[in-house]
């Protein structure tokens, strides 16, 4: 009998070695891992976000080639005449005379759209049938994703994370899976610890803080090969990539984090300060891109964080776990879920018509700003800043401004290391911008400089006056905040969430709300300047 011969894509963000694609050899199967050019164009990405997806893919390939499968590992000076992955797909079929394509299904939409569209025109033109795999990679399958999600329908966060918790019997007391939910109770006894989870660092915290564990992969090569292709891409180039770019090394940082940053992740998870020469990295895990890209499972990382609370004797509390947990199983899983039942339609809307350019200084962190000023800047030195940053700061800024939602998701599409669109475009277009009308939040995450000097130390070196309202000095989140508010009373007043600021402002008096609206009219018209 003669087998067809197997060509199987491997997507930069799909670098699972525990997929069942590797558990036999088949000399009838190759593997393709390649650099794409379509991929570094449809937006613009920071350096290290791809090198170190490169670096990841050129290391998983060697992975496999050393297991002994037969692998096609092509860097973009192969691709350069391939312009979509399809075109390059159907030529290495044919070179390799395969009868045969699989493929991993994609995470993100536009991925998903092009090979279903490959796979339609595959059979027809070049007699292949294209076959979709699972990524065996989430913990929520692809298929229940309609039981917990309607389209165009909020669903409640705390709601789906506690039937995750329930589903797979992770951080539950008594009881075993499909147990009666009488005898499943959470750990600890509460579902979650959040509010013992919003400490603000203080002077005596801050030398405690945890130095971050820094890898130096080489990348030399991939920078002079982007250069040489003229990509363009944003942020600060290093010769040596300090994120981990394999399994061996995700494995190092995920242990790293549970001994050294775990027992107090929770307490300041939502923090920020300039005074550690850690400022970036705090007591975050930075495993997101490793889950992301799939080097990480994420119930591995979930059981190895609750393994080191079994085992800490007491050093780390169940409230530091449980909002490490809730970021994986409860939020990154949401997110996914929402993605997938709402797209094409979630990346289209612009529920409260945001039309305004990003300032020019979300390219280079030059704004008076200090706190925006250290985000942006941190974002552009690392590719990374947590998730207090990424909400609170600029997408506080570009909700309270009117950002277009389009320029606010490319930029973070491009900046961050972790990002790939099924998790980028629902925290940014719902969460930080509330352009999907209330799909995700149930009120916009809006603030003023109260909010930034209650967990931050920013303010206090700041340009502006975080007291002030009006005037040269005064703090632009102050007013920018009460205009969004007023601006947009028709849509929030009646949120029962947003009931006290609105009652806040009622109480200012007519001519300092007068002042106040007006200021941040001068503001919102000169934002390249603040």
């Amino acid at each position: 009998m003669q087998h067809s011969k197997k060509l199987r894509l491997i997507l930069g963000d799909q670098l699972n070695a525990d997929h069942s694609w590797f558990k036999t050899k088949d000399p009838e199967t190759v593997y393709l891992i390649a650099e794409l050019h379509q991929e570094q164009h449809y937006v613009k990405h920071h350096i290290q976000k791809t090198c170190a997806f490169f670096k990841s893919m050129e290391n998983f390939a060697h992975a496999l080639q050393k297991a002994g499968h037969h692998v096609i590992h092509l860097t973009l000076d192969e691709t350069v005449e391939h312009a979509t992955l399809s075109t390059l797909l159907i030529a290495i079929a044919q070179k390799h005379h395969c009868s045969e394509i699989h493929f991993q299904r994609p995470d993100e939409y536009r991925l998903k759209e092009q090979l279903d569209s490959l796979t339609l025109s595959a059979k027809k033109d070049h007699s292949i049938d294209l076959k979709y795999f699972d990524t065996e990679h989430f913990i929520l399958p692809i298929e229940d994703i309609p039981n917990y999600f309607k389209k165009g329908k909020h669903v409640r966060m705390e709601n789906f994370y506690r039937a995750m918790r329930k589903r797979f019997n992770i951080l539950m007391d008594g009881g075993k899976p499909n147990s009666p939910e009488k005898d499943i109770q959470p750990a600890g006894g509460q579902w979650n610890f959040d509010t013992d989870n919003r400490n603000s660092f203080k002077k005596n915290d801050l030398a405690a803080i945890p130095k971050p564990l820094l890898f130096a992969n080489d990348v030399k090569d991939i920078i002079e090969r982007l250069d040489r292709h003229n990509i363009p891409y944003m942020g600060k180039a290093e010769s040596t990539l300090l994120w981990p770019s394999s399994r061996a090394q995700s494995k190092e940082i995920l242990q790293y984090f549970c001994q050294y940053c775990l027992p107090n992740f929770g307490r300041f998870q939502d923090a920020l300060t300039q005074e550690s020469p850690h400022a970036w990295s705090l007591y975050h895990s930075r495993l997101s891109f490793s889950i992301n890209a799939k080097m990480l499972h994420p119930l591995d990382v979930i059981n190895t964080a609750i393994e080191a609370l079994n085992n800490s004797n007491g050093a780390i509390n169940i409230a530091q776990v449980e909002g490490f947990i809730r970021q994986i199983l409860g939020w990154r899983e949401y997110v996914r879920g929402m993605y997938w039942i709402n797209m094409p339609d979630i990346s289209k809307l612009n529920a409260l018509n945001a039309a305004r350019p990003l300032p020019k200084w979300f390219w280079d962190g030059k704004t008076k700003m200090n706190c925006l000023s250290k985000a942006v800047s941190q974002s552009l030195d690392y590719a990374y800043a947590h998730h207090i940053q990424r909400l609170m700061i600029t997408g506080n800024f570009s909700l309270l401004t009117g950002l277009h939602p389009d320029e606010v998701d490319a930029w973070y599409l491009g900046i961050y290391i972790d990002a790939i669109e099924w998790v980028e475009l629902p925290n940014t277009r719902g969460m930080a911008l509330s352009a999907d009308g209330g799909l995700i939040a149930t009120k916009p995450y809006a603030a003023s400089g109260n909010y930034i000097n209650k967990m931050s130390d920013h303010c206090k070196s700041c340009h502006y006056s975080v007291k002030a309202k009006t005037g040269a000095k005064a703090c632009p989140f102050n007013s920018l905040y009460w205009h969004f508010l007023d601006k947009n009373k028709e849509t929030f007043q009646k949120n029962p969430r947003m009931a006290f600021p609105y009652k806040t402002w009622l109480r200012i008096d007519s001519v300092q709300q007068t002042a106040i609206l007006n200021h941040a009219h001068k503001l919102l018209e000169n934002l390249d300047e603040l």
